[in-house]
């Protein structure tokens, strides 16, 4: 189960297919902004992923280039006890969304893509979040506020497409779509 209100962390777990692209460079960014918050766990997983595989390569390199590390990373499946243990799943796209949530339906309502929960944060007034001097009090409006606003917001592009086999360019058009998104939600999540 999510940790409830009395409980001191927040766990953030991302998804993607394979869990060697979008979902370790969204966990390595996020894990590199929220790092001086110990309430904060971050991690990803794979609907289809091999235990144990290095990130792809031109991921790493978009991941440098972006401020994040990705030293120590190894791949690991996607189970229903990670989806349980989740308070936010951010996920690549909507099949992902569906299949994480598939195995835990109560995880619905704390399920979005990544680029879907970037669009409602940057509409969620900041002094709804902000005013809270616990992270995790703030982690816990934020995803309030952002859950009052699906159906509310329109998301153009609710999705971001797989570049894992695809070139450089692929890689680096993923890692900004996916910096982009999770920019006002780790900014408001950082600031008191």
């Amino acid at each position: 189960m999510p940790t409830s209100e009395d409980d001191a962390g927040f766990h953030i777990l991302f998804v993607c297919t394979g869990n060697l692209c979008r979902s370790p460079l969204a966990e390595r960014l996020a894990a590199a902004a929220l790092g001086r918050y110990p309430a904060f766990r971050v991690s990803s997983a794979g609907t289809r992923a091999e235990p144990g595989r290095q990130m792809a390569e031109h991921t790493r390199r978009v991941l440098v280039r972006l401020g994040g590390d990705p030293e120590g990373f190894v791949s690991r499946p996607l189970t229903t006890e990670l989806v349980a243990a989740a308070d936010l799943v951010l996920t690549a796209t909507t099949g992902h969304r569906a299949e994480s949530v598939a195995g835990h339906l109560p995880a619905a309502g704390r399920a979005f893509t990544v680029a879907e929960f970037g669009a409602l944060a940057r509409a969620v007034p900041p002094e709804a979040v902000v005013g809270h001097d616990d992270p995790v009090r703030r982690a816990r409006a934020l995803l309030d506020e952002v859950r009052a606003l699906r159906g509310l917001v329109r998301v153009e592009r609710p999705d971001i497409p797989d570049p894992y086999g695809r070139s450089r360019w692929a890689h680096r058009r993923a890692g900004r779509t996916i910096e982009f998104s999770l920019a006002v939600p780790l900014r408001l999540l950082t600031r008191s």
